[in-house]
């Protein structure tokens, strides 16, 4: 603070020397705000971590990849995208346990990296977020839509809009309650559906048919990408896959974001880090390779543009083998784990903007903050771009659920690319500081060289994910534009930033791993021993 008691924000480099930062919650405070929460606990975060936006990329969202890749293609896309995935969660993981702040891996840009870097980033991660509302409502509708298809989908978008805003008006304790119910049914959902499939798999449905591998075998593991033969077309087909399986990955970094409002940040955050593996293997790699065994890739259900019903490929594949009533509680299920998702999206978008305007990149007045924790003029904005959902009416749901797919499938992987070239930066300053990574309360292995690899990982999936409008008299203006819009927007507008500010790189001698780590460390403790055998069983579980 200067002299007069005003504190200067994020003027980090002037003549050449660093000036450190403010405390983040102080500088709420001198701004006449209420600070954030810490009301999170262990068990939100985790179940957040694990479950909390398990969604409609994988409940129906494997429709389009099954049906463009095959089972063999979607299996290899979902396995490579889960390793990016996992590189760009352990390299979260390094930076936002050290320093679990509001605006999580949005202020760490601030500090390792640039303003310019921190205002890009931070806009991507908003946009991505807040588009994905509409994508999950419109979802939602698609679902719905196998029980009535007589009522307009706008009755059931504002519904589910209604519900999620309630939800997160309540704030983040209300919003970890509810994901951890949630987030719990999903994931005994997902195992039940994968111990179904097996068991359906072998015969063991209402119809005793076996099905085996025969779907691998015809139609085949892949597919004909647009019907060009040979190994060109099936390439395509397992290529076409990847911007889907990026959608459906997208949000384990929610976990950097719900940090500033965990208790016990520093412990809770590792823990929540370490189980991500859990979440890609069993339930996205063990639920494709379910659906690639249990539904052939032809099943003209799995066409989200032309299917009245649009139903998730489990519900196929149940109501295929004869079993009544179930594929009905299955999209219940669905149906609620979109609701889920939704209500993360909008929880995500609004404390990403609450984050931009923290660190000066936004209006000032979108850090307000209620005396129960909530930014709730952040929350407001992001509630008007759930309206979006509305486009569906017109154009059919399951038709703008696919655009906005596209658009936030490569926001994402951009806030990917954004995630890991911080870490990159924090890895170095580490390094040029003396500083002992064992010290931190989580270390990511093979660093950093699993970053390096989401990093071009990231960027290669975003500069071909629009390849099909580029075929012979397949082009696409929709798909161009959903396509490569987000990514043409990323360097405009961090180029644009730095010409503007003036701003450069800041040295890794001069970076600031010190301020804010005292409130940190001051709600940071060790959580009392189990008492019996039931108290270490939930603690291993969350």
């Amino acid at each position: 603070m200067s002299s007069e008691g005003k504190l200067e924000y994020n003027e980090k480099v002037h003549d050449g020397v660093v000036e450190p930062y403010p405390d983040s919650e102080a500088y709420v405070a001198a701004s006449g705000n209420a600070p954030l929460h810490r009301t999170m606990k262990n068990r939100h975060i985790a179940m957040i971590s694990i479950g909390g936006v398990i969604g409609t990329g994988l409940f129906l969202g494997t429709a389009t990849s099954l049906q463009q890749g095959g089972p063999v293609g979607l299996l290899l896309g979902y396995a490579i995208v889960g390793t990016i995935c996992y590189s760009v969660m352990i390299s979260l993981g390094e930076m936002v346990s050290y320093l679990p702040i509001p605006g999580g891996h949005l202020t760490m840009a601030e500090r390792f990296v640039d303003s310019s870097w921190s205002f890009t980033l931070g806009w991507n991660y908003w946009y991505s977020w807040t588009l994905t509302l509409p994508a999950e409502l419109s979802a939602a509708s698609v679902l719905i839509n196998y029980w009535n298809k007589t009522v307009n989908d706008a009755v059931w978008i504002t519904i589910f809009l209604i519900v999620v805003i309630v939800i997160n008006l309540f704030g983040a304790r209300a919003y970890g309650e509810c994901e951890f119910v949630f987030a719990s049914l999903k994931v005994i959902t997902i195992t039940g559906l994968i111990i179904l499939g097996i068991v359906l798999d072998l015969g063991g449905g209402p119809n005793h048919d076996r099905i085996g591998f025969r779907y691998w075998k015809n139609p085949g593991p892949f597919t004909q990408f647009s019907d060009i033969a040979g190994s060109k077309g099936r390439f395509l087909a397992w290529w076409a896959v990847m911007t889907q399986a990026a959608f459906s990955f997208l949000g384990t970094e929610i976990v950097a974001i719900a940090a500033g409002e965990a208790k016990n940040p520093r412990r809770n955050i590792p823990k929540a880090i370490r189980r991500v593996y859990i979440r890609i293997l069993l339930f996205y790699i063990g639920g494709v390779t379910i659906i690639g065994l249990l539904v052939p890739s032809n099943n003209p259900d799995l066409n989200l543009t032309q299917s009245d019903a649009a139903k998730s490929p489990f519900v196929i594949a149940i109501k295929a083998a004869g079993i009544k009533g179930l594929p009905s509680v299955i999209n219940a299920v669905l149906l609620t784990s979109a609701w889920s998702a939704a209500s993360s999206d909008l929880y995500t978008s609004s404390r990403a903007l609450y984050g931009l305007a923290l660190n000066g990149n936004a209006p000032r007045i979108l850090t307000a903050v209620s005396s129960w924790g909530l930014p709730y003029i952040a929350v407001a904005v992001n509630c008007l771009f759930g309206l979006l959902a509305y486009m569906g009416v017109k154009s059919g749901s399951g038709k703008v659920f696919g655009w906005f797919v596209n658009m936030t499938s490569i926001s994402g992987l951009m806030s990917w690319f954004g995630i890991t070239v911080t870490y990159l930066r924090f890895y170095k300053g580490m390094q040029a500081q003396g500083m002992d990574r064992n010290t931190l309360p989580f270390k990511g292995p093979l660093q950093p060289y699993l970053a390096w690899y989401a990093t071009i990982s990231s960027i290669v999936i975003c500069f071909f994910s629009g390849f099909a409008v580029f075929l012979k008299d397949s082009w696409d203006t929709a798909g161009f534009v959903t396509n490569y819009l987000p990514f043409i927007i990323f360097p405009i507008l961090y180029f644009a930033s730095r010409f503007y500010r003036g701003s450069r790189f800041i040295n890794p001698e001069d970076m600031d791993f010190k301020s804010g780590l005292a409130e940190v460390e001051a709600a940071s403790y060790d959580d009392p021993p189990p008492r019996n055998w039931v108290e270490r069983f939930w603690g291993w579980l969350m």
